[in-house]
């Protein structure tokens, strides 16, 4: 894949920015997907397609929503084969996006879902720390629960690199978390297994390895990617640690149901088109 066009001075970045943020955020509000924005940014400045999610993300912050944690996306193999990308990478949860206590997941709201089982971590301390490690990861964790995590692009078709999806708060679209919380002197990440059942057919499977070989790896990456962009995660948030399988398409009307050793099971049902 080729950069269309790589903005290089200042006054150029910027505008790129305002441009691939603005038509990001009309496609949400419209609810029309738009084209790539690699024609704006480039195929590999991911610094640039950051700036562009931070845009994002502050003009929703101002509109009333509030940051409940992070999500890390791109983490299994299976996914960036899916979507043909190569590495992983990291958005912001808001509080508009968990729906868990909701009775049907509110398909309107959405352009072209897909679903992956996740581990979902709360945490009970900062990661600020300049040594962070898997020991300091490990005991930051509060407790685990199982969760949905439903993608959705802005992009048409899916048609993704890894700058499109940066951008587009690594596709992030809403999440649903499991009640049965276990702490991680109960279960071990890794070791966990998964089966996703759509409409009660199996429709994806996998463990806690395929999440960048452990989940707590996948979470280690993200607390010192999150400081190095000045904005470290905090006791209280959430984190959607990554797809232990492949993606899963969810139109309206599909139920889901994720089962995982050590965690219990998480549900949810996608409402008809015209309920969202």
């Amino acid at each position: 894949m080729t950069d269309v066009r790589k903005p290089t001075g200042t006054a150029d970045r910027e505008e790129a920015v305002a441009e691939a943020a603005a038509r990001l955020a009309r496609a949400a509000r419209e609810h029309k997907p738009c084209a790539p924005v690699r024609d704006l940014l480039g195929s590999r400045d991911i610094g640039l397609a950051y700036a562009v999610q931070q845009h994002v993300i502050g003009d929703r912050i101002a509109a009333g929503a509030r940051v409940v944690g992070r999500k890390i996306g791109l983490t299994s193999p299976s996914v960036q084969r899916q979507v043909g990308v190569d590495r992983p990478d990291f958005g912001v949860l808001l509080d508009d996006m968990d729906v868990t206590g909701l009775p049907a997941v509110p398909s309107g709201r959405l352009l072209q879902p897909k679903v992956e089982a996740e581990i979902a971590f709360v945490l009970a301390a900062d990661l600020d720390h300049a040594d962070l490690d898997l020991a300091t990861v490990r005991a930051a964790v509060g407790h685990a629960v199982a969760a949905l995590e439903i993608v959705d692009s802005r992009v048409a078709d899916w048609d993704i690199a890894i700058t499109d999806t940066v951008a587009d708060n690594a596709s992030g679209g809403l999440f649903v978390l499991g009640q049965q919380r276990r702490t991680l002197k109960e279960f071990e990440p890794r070791e966990v297994t998964m089966q996703l059942y759509a409409d009660g057919k199996l429709a994806s499977a996998g463990d806690g390895a395929a999440c960048l070989g452990d989940p707590l790896a996948a979470l280690l990456w993200l607390a010192r990617t999150a400081r190095e962009f000045g904005d470290p995660l905090r006791a209280g948030q959430v984190v959607l640690s990554g797809a232990l399988g492949p993606l899963v398409p969810t139109p309206p009307g599909t139920t889901v149901r994720a089962e995982m050793s050590g965690l219990g099971t998480v549900a949810a049902t996608f409402s008809p088109k015209d309920r969202g």
